[in-house]
């Protein structure tokens, strides 16, 4: 990056910074959140309080401890704000959301909604928490735009444990797949522009997921795993590769290469049908598209 690349960015940044700045009570606050978010994307090895602390020039970690820990702000709404801004900045009519989660390899126990279950960042089971998110991706950029924490029924039938870890007794346990049809609910009725929802066979395989997107009227492309073609589903087929366009050896349609499937074999998603001619709400099994996996 030149350094009017990166001085635009940085004036940009900045600009993000007032936007959400306004959701913290007290110049303060905003503040140690501007710091934290600068070391966040900082060049700092490790991630923790202490190094965060040093790179924003703080003699000790207490201020970004109490930001987190103590400090009066509603994640919500700032993710509503990022909503707003990343529909006016990357927002385009064919845009896409994808949902995916991820692991965050941890030690111990008490860490809330820590345990051994599937990370896909470490590729195996593993001591960690898991978190679904969302992105919003346009021609424009791609972005971040909404989370959920996953917390197993291993926690929330011990309620004391939850407490210990302060989570809300009325936290109760959702399934991956309902903490991502809400955020895609809530996506849809956001400012975001979302032509199509993308995601991993994790959540294709779940029928109420598919039936929400089809009812909301938004196209899918979603990875299936192939038990799920010949039985209870019988609207879906395999989706063929396709073919080279001549000269390039590249794939037609502008639709991404599909997921590594559980078989281990490779499906391709066919060219996206053009958004641009439409109005309205795409009927049910118009642009849906689930990939073999």
């Amino acid at each position: 990056m030149n350094e009017p690349a990166a001085e635009s960015w940085d004036r940009e940044l900045e600009g993000l910074f007032l936007r959400v700045g306004r959701r913290f009570s007290g110049v303060e606050p905003c503040r140690r959140m501007r710091d934290y978010v600068r070391g966040l994307l900082g060049p700092v090895g490790r991630k923790n309080g202490w190094q965060l602390s040093e790179y924003a020039g703080h003699t000790t970690p207490d201020g970004l401890q109490h930001l987190l820990a103590g400090s009066r702000w509603e994640a919500d709404e700032i993710r509503d704000e990022l909503q707003h801004y990343v529909a006016e900045r990357l927002g385009e009519d064919d845009g896409v959301l994808i949902i995916d989660d991820t692991g965050f390899v941890k030690k111990g126990a008490t860490s809330a909604g820590v345990q051994r279950q599937y990370s896909g960042t470490a590729g195996r089971t593993e001591n960690c928490q898991i978190g679904v998110f969302a992105a919003y991706a346009s021609a424009r950029g791609r972005a971040l735009v909404d989370r959920e924490f996953y917390l197993p029924k291993s926690w929330t039938e011990d309620r004391d444990r939850c407490r210990a870890a302060k989570i809300p007794d009325d936290r109760d346990f959702h399934t991956k797949g309902d903490l991502a049809k809400a955020m895609v609910l809530r996506a849809l009725a956001s400012e975001l522009p979302i032509a199509w929802v993308t995601a991993d066979s994790a959540y294709g395989q779940e029928g109420r997921f598919r039936r929400l997107l089809e009812q909301s009227g938004v196209g899918y492309v979603l990875a299936v795993p192939k038990s799920q073609f010949s039985v209870g589903c019988p609207r879906m087929r395999s989706v063929p590769r396709p073919r080279p366009r001549p000269g390039n050896g590249s794939h037609a349609g502008t639709a991404p290469r599909g997921r590594a499937s559980t078989t281990g074999r490779q499906s391709s998603c066919p060219p996206w049908p053009s958004t641009t001619t439409r109005t309205g709400p795409r009927s049910a099994g118009d642009g849906h598209w689930p990939a073999a996996a």
